[in-house]
């Protein structure tokens, strides 16, 4: 089957960074789909994997995390899945990746795609449906139907692709949104995800957030530097606030005040978590991703797919992994088609 994959990691614009190779069709095991793969997406998670470091590997290594396709096999304990279904999924850190022709994936991990939505279109939304689903409204002390009524939240980075489906997903909640980006293309695309408020991250966010009549916020997502805006969340978000996090920190964290005397709950997210680790709930995450198809399809989320590339291949894929290194890029790149 056709794949891209590395056996050294090299900066992007190295031609050996990702390469085309040739590698074995898999087998599903008992619990597996077997997947022929349409199309998939970028995301941070693949450039961080990928990022230069001295190591070497010995067979090729394929990346990946969001795809969408057709089912090819299905493994002796699978249910609820058949070849020829339309699935879509973010996969399994640990096994490799969306970046071929076929990929195994966990059946507890995916779900039917939406049906008014394309390949490429669903593909653009797994990763980032699953970690914000999970940090509002599981990491996060939210009800996905109404735990946002009477309630502020800040999103950090509202343009990035997690931004954007929170952003619907906390407006569908009942919250008041305020999310943030820089840009004038930024702004407009956070506005048209449903926030009701953008402010820019540049300039310092307290004022900002006090011209709009909010001197304290009761939530924050920050999606894109826990270091920088460590202490102005602390301050910003009220008494017994909570502040959603997906990115590690790059230095120590001060802990306590104010977030000990506020009681501010602080909530981490990784969405391979209940893969990494075979939790009981393994499935939760498919369960996730049914009910986001669902509110696709009955327009109450929108797509968030706003560039393409084809064919799925090593120059595409460097070029994908290119802009999203750069900082600017908005909503979900993807790629479609062998």
């Amino acid at each position: 089957m056709k794949a891209v994959a590395l056996t050294r990691y090299l900066p992007i614009d190295d031609p050996q960074s990702l390469v085309d190779a040739d590698l074995p069709q898999p087998a599903p095991g008992a619990h597996d789909l077997l997947v022929r793969v349409e199309a998939v997406s970028v995301n941070p998670v693949d450039t961080k994997l990928r990022s230069p470091k001295p190591q070497v590997e010995a067979q090729p290594k394929v990346l990946g995390y969001d795809a969408a396709g057709t089912v090819e096999a299905v493994g002796a304990e699978v249910q609820g899945f058949r070849p020829g279904d339309r699935v879509y999924y973010a996969g399994d850190v640990t096994r490799p990746g969306s970046n071929a022709e076929f990929q195994l994936v966990d059946a507890r991990l995916a779900a039917a795609m939406p049906r008014s939505l394309d390949f490429a279109q669903a593909a653009a939304l797994p990763l980032v449906a699953v970690t914000a689903w999970e940090l509002l409204f599981q990491r996060m002390p939210f009800d996905s139907e109404h735990g946002g009524k009477d309630k502020s939240l800040l999103v950090i980075a509202g343009a990035g692709g997690v931004g954007s489906i929170a952003i619907q997903l906390a407006r569908r909640a009942g919250f008041t949104v305020i999310a943030t980006a820089s840009r004038p293309e930024t702004m407009d695309w956070c506005r048209a995800m449903g926030a009701q408020h953008v402010i820019n991250h540049r300039e310092p966010l307290a004022p900002q957030l006090a011209a709009l009549g909010f001197p304290q916020i009761d939530a924050a997502l920050n999606l894109a530097d826990t270091d920088r805006y460590w202490d102005d969340l602390g301050d910003l978000l009220a008494p017994q606030g909570h502040l959603g996090l997906i990115v590690e920190p790059k230095g120590a964290l001060k802990i306590g005040d104010p977030y000990k005397a506020k009681c501010i709950g602080i909530h981490w997210e990784m969405m391979f978590a209940r893969a990494r680790w075979k939790t009981p709930d393994m499935a939760e995450q498919g369960r996730i991703l049914a009910r986001v198809a669902q509110l696709i399809d009955a327009g109450e989320l929108k797509g968030i797919q706003r560039e393409a590339l084809n064919p799925i291949n090593a120059a595409n894929l460097r070029e994908a992994h290119r802009r999203l290194e750069s900082g600017a890029s908005i909503g979900k790149l993807v790629l479609a088609g062998w």
